[in-house]
């Protein structure tokens, strides 16, 4: 890198309680702690995300705030680049799939743009055609783009195919702390808990979870689902249907499932799709096996690493059952194994990256 810090600006539309914005914040904020000159532009300033940013990171709001509608994100974009003129940033971030039209707006301007992929690039459920329009639309959105960033691989190959150019790189979800604490040792009081968070609503799966929870043969395990959303009514009366109410919880949101992934005997990703999702890193990395649909890359680190679990087919209930009674069955694999399959996700080396290769498309 240059002797000379690096001005970086983060573009968001606000600061909502989502996966892409959380990541965003934890990154400006720890390029500020390394040196750099970090400014968060945001249409908007609505969201609990905003005090999670250090005090070096500079905040500036559109001037008239730009809410969440349609046709705001190239408002923002403008408003970025108007913000962004003469030459007083060397790179712009651009965070995750849902905010590349600001990629867009800053065709022409001299400023080094970096665009974040943060979910899945093919989707068979989109079908051949609505492929075809995703992949056009990626195409121009991010056609003046000086590098993507991906959190996989495959990703990484996907977007290099799409935009018909080498300019992606992988760099790791930072899901991790650097200070994150070792794994504690797996519960064994006799009555297990199956764990699961996120946003509750149905592409995340979990009334397929529920279902699945109460076709495990005679077991006395308890279902734990932490998060909120539109479906928690639906979910909680689903639960009574099938019988299993006394023995599913649902905490509602927390700030941090860590204390809940140290009770739990192991972790369950049900979801349609996903991204690269931090909560499975997030389980691993408390030492905790995990059970996935096959709706991520991420998925691939169950696969290289054989005691960390299983991957069953989206939308298949019987098998999430096998799975999970599979699991509850063996011993517990070793805490610390699982923890070291992701050390790779912690922040430091993840914003050191990023910070190598702002200075790259600087030069």
């Amino acid at each position: 890198m240059s002797s000379d810090p690096l001005h970086i600006l983060v573009v968001l539309h606000d600061f909502a309680l989502g996966g892409t914005e959380r990541v965003a914040v934890r990154l400006a904020s720890a390029w500020a702690e390394a040196g750099a000159h970090v400014t968060i532009f945001a249409g908007s300033d609505a969201g609990p995300l905003r005090s999670l940013a250090n005090a070096a990171v500079g905040i500036a709001v559109a001037q008239p705030p730009i809410p969440r509608r349609r046709g705001s994100r190239a408002r923002l974009g403008r408003a970025a680049r108007s913000f962004a003129g003469g030459g007083r940033f060397d790179a712009v971030f651009v965070p995750g799939n849902y905010h590349w039209p600001v990629a867009a707006a800053f065709g022409g301007s001299g400023i080094a743009v970096v665009a974040q992929v943060s979910a899945a690039l093919d989707k068979p459920q989109r079908g051949r055609l609505r492929q075809w329009g995703f992949d056009r639309r990626m195409r121009w959105l991010l056609r003046d783009v000086a590098a993507v960033a991906t959190l996989s691989d495959g990703a990484r190959r996907q977007s290099d195919r799409i935009l018909r150019r080498p300019v992606a790189t992988t760099i790791a979800l930072p899901a991790l702390g650097d200070a994150v604490a070792p794994p504690a040792p797996v519960p064994d009081d006799g009555t297990p808990i199956v764990m699961a968070a996120g946003r509750l609503v149905p592409e995340k799966g979990f009334a397929r979870l529920i279902a699945a929870f109460a076709a495990l043969p005679g077991r006395d395990a308890r279902l734990v689902i932490v998060g909120d959303g539109p479906e928690a009514r639906a979910l909680r009366d689903l639960a009574g249907r099938e019988g299993v109410a006394d023995r599913v919880t649902f905490p509602g949101y927390v700030a941090d499932i860590r204390p809940w992934l140290d009770e739990a005997r192991l972790f369950v990703l049900p979801s349609d799709f996903e991204g690269f999702p931090a909560v499975l890193v997030e389980a691993l990395a408390a030492g905790r096996p995990v059970v996935a649909t096959d709706c991520t890359p991420a998925t691939q680190l169950l696969r290289d690493t054989p005691s960390a679990g299983a991957v069953v087919p989206i939308g298949a209930v019987d098998a999430l059952t096998q799975a999970i009674a599979a699991m509850l069955d063996r011993a517990p694999p070793d805490p610390r194994a699982l923890a070291a399959s992701v050390a790779q996700h912690r922040i430091g080396p993840v914003a050191r990256a990023y910070l190598d290769l702002f200075a790259t498309v600087r030069r």
